[in-house]
């Protein structure tokens, strides 16, 4: 057994993958949707909120990596289907016609769904001893929440 290892009961290590799996597809979706305000945003704040966006999806797409590779490290099979992700997924997909205000709103709301689902995966994490998934949920709920941070800045 590696360190990375945890001994999981089936129906808890389902929970624990549903959940990291949910994390998976909403950081996929976020991802493109940043990429496509990244793209198209417009306005006297394009070239922070053009910086922000590409902030954004680079880091997520390090971090959809992350959470597939600590399914795959706990025994779990990452779901890499991105139909599949796009249904389960809280996040929805945009155009990318939009003010920038509707932008930021529309970024943060999705900021603010990843870090919601991060901690639900965390407290399943947890209540099965797995502090190196935990800890994970915890460290991308926190940069989730700084760019929902950031975000909402940009509003008031």
């Amino acid at each position: 057994m590696s360190i990375s290892s945890v001994a999981y009961n089936p129906s808890s290590l389902s929970e624990v993958v549903d959940a990291l799996n949910q994390a998976v597809s909403e950081t996929v979706v976020t991802t493109m949707l940043a990429q496509n305000f990244h793209w198209n945003v417009t306005g006297m704040a394009f070239g922070p909120l053009h910086e922000l966006f590409q902030k954004i999806y680079e880091d997520h797409f390090e971090g959809q990596d992350e959470l597939a590779e600590r399914i795959k490290a706990i025994g779990g099979h990452a779901d890499g289907q991105l139909s599949g992700m796009i249904s389960r997924s809280k996040v929805s997909e945009h155009d990318g016609k939009a003010s920038d205000r509707e932008m930021i709103k529309k970024m943060l709301d999705a900021q603010n769904i990843l870090a919601s689902t991060l901690v639900g995966a965390c407290d399943l994490a947890s209540k099965n001893g797995d502090k190196l998934t935990e800890d994970l949920c915890i460290s991308r709920a926190k940069i989730h929440e700084k760019f929902a941070w950031f975000l909402d800045s940009h509003l008031k």
